[in-house]
């Protein structure tokens, strides 16, 4: 068990899925954590399980204003802040005949502008605790191709491209960057992939299955501890061997 009793973490999307399965396993190493998510009620629920150690939170992680006030609410009540996770995330999975410009803006606001804004945001608190480590949540669809995922194809990739350039940026402050790439995880996000899309994913996976939620937790706490301290710019699949076919 890494020890993450130096860590102050603020972690997206914790309110449910990876992002609440994340925020149970810092706590459970002696991290303070700051939970963001748009849904207030199960975000408390959340944080009255985890006790003293946590802050939650409501936050739209598409817009700037949330990013910088939750940045700074969080920083007066733990201090500086020198783990980020950009987890939050969503997918319309369409074809490019169906999706509509609107519905394509939205994905790539918080998907990928989110990511954008949580690094430009929690730099200065970062540098303050005098380094750190961005953990930015992508996809097997940074890696591959889907079909019917033009949207959520373009904002996984984007979050890729994105982590390796600010690992080359951000490596003379102290501050590492990885993005991790989870493959069909049993979290609410499922949803939005058709049952027939799913079943056929499973077939393929290596390992025959779904992951689960705290089997991702494991990635990010460790790319979140000094136990990766020499690892940054890199990109992490756990994804049951999906994209190692």
């Amino acid at each position: 068990m890494a020890d993450m009793s130096n860590v102050t973490a603020l972690i997206t999307g914790a309110a449910s899925g990876m992002g609440k399965a994340s925020a149970q396993k810092f706590i459970a190493n002696g991290a303070k954590v700051i939970l963001t998510d748009l849904n207030e009620t199960a975000g408390k629920q959340v944080q009255s399980s985890l006790g003293d150690k946590s802050l939650f939170l409501k936050q739209d992680v598409g817009n700037l204003a949330d990013w910088q006030r939750v940045v700074a609410d969080g920083e007066a009540k733990f201090g500086p802040i020198n783990v980020l996770v950009n987890n939050a995330g969503m997918g319309i999975m369409k074809t490019i005949d169906d999706i509509t410009a609107e519905e394509y803006d939205k994905v790539i606001k918080v998907n990928q502008y989110s990511v954008f804004y949580g690094m430009k945001t929690i730099l200065p608190s970062m540098r303050r605790a005098g380094g750190g480590s961005i953990v930015n949540i992508s996809s097997i669809g940074g890696l591959v191709g889907m079909p019917d995922s033009i949207a959520y194809g373009a904002s996984k990739f984007a979050i890729r491209g994105m982590t390796k350039d600010a690992a080359l940026e951000l490596g003379k402050d102290h501050i590492r960057v990885n993005s991790v790439h989870p493959g069909i995880i049993e979290t609410p996000l499922i949803q939005s992939i058709p049952k027939e899309q799913q079943d056929a994913g499973k077939k393929i996976v290596p390992l025959k299955r779904n992951g689960q939620p705290e089997e991702i937790a494991n990635v990010i706490a460790f790319l979140a501890s000094d136990e990766s301290s020499f690892v940054t710019g890199a990109e992490f699949a756990a994804d049951g061997g999906y994209t190692a076919q």
